[in-house]
């Protein structure tokens, strides 16, 4: 069976419910990365504060402090990667046993052909695969960060300190956004589960996610001790 005809198993309200996932998602991950936006995200608020990091490593010596922050985030993206890899073994491997999943559904008071459960986990695996990617590319623009910041000279009277700080700056923001995406796109995979319930509980679990995502960025309590101004006093 090709997979066009795997596809053709799919309601009208599932193909809908599927492109509110992928949707919102990518509009959602616009909105949070927009710089001039008037309420800034956390993710855009830490943007500045990597900015004065690397400010700050010009005059900072030794710089151990810095290499050891650096090594961490690589670490972060590391982890998040290898577990993805396993999480997306996991879900070949159950894209192969589709009817047991479908006998645990339809307990749950789902029904569906072992096919459409086929699609529905080759979907997550694909979120997941996104995801990797993501953190991939994250460790390697860390990387790239680390060579630069290598690169800025110690005296901060040198007149390549600064464009060269600024550039480590911007290799480390890109380096943190693909990790924040792969972060997001994990979100939306542990949504799209939900599709195995069927549409109606994908759109719920969608929404629910988005809400969670936009929350974090903007309702939070990181997000209230990023706005203040630095030294300002907490809020209550």
């Amino acid at each position: 069976m090709s997979l066009i005809d795997r596809l053709l198993h799919l309601s009208p309200l599932d193909l809908v419910a599927v492109l509110l996932l992928l949707v919102g998602w990518q509009a959602l991950s616009f909105w949070i990365e927009r710089e001039d936006a008037a309420k800034p995200s956390v993710t855009v608020l830490m943007m500045t504060e990597r900015r004065e990091w690397m400010v700050q490593m010009v005059t900072r010596q030794p710089r151990i402090f810095d290499a050891t922050i650096l090594s961490t985030l690589r670490q972060g993206t590391t982890f998040f990667a290898s577990t993805v890899v396993i999480a997306i073994g996991g879900v070949l491997a159950v894209i192969g046993n589709a009817e047991q999943i479908g006998g645990v559904a339809e307990e749950l008071g789902a029904h569906a052909t072992p096919v459409i459960y086929q699609v529905k986990l080759g979907f997550v695996a694909l979120l997941l695969t996104e995801s990797f990617l993501k953190f991939v590319w994250s460790n390697r623009l860390f990387g790239y960060c680390a060579v630069v910041m290598a690169a800025v000279p110690n005296d901060p009277d040198d007149p390549e300190a600064l464009p060269r700080a600024a550039r480590a700056a911007e290799l480390n923001i890109r380096a943190a956004g693909n990790f924040n995406r792969g972060l997001r796109g994990l979100y939306v995979a542990l949504a799209a589960l939900a599709w195995l319930m069927g549409a109606v509980a994908l759109i719920l679990a969608s929404l629910a996610v988005f809400w969670v995502i936009w929350s974090r960025e903007y309702q939070s309590q990181p997000h209230a001790i990023l706005s203040r101004p630095p030294g300002g006093a907490a809020k209550g």
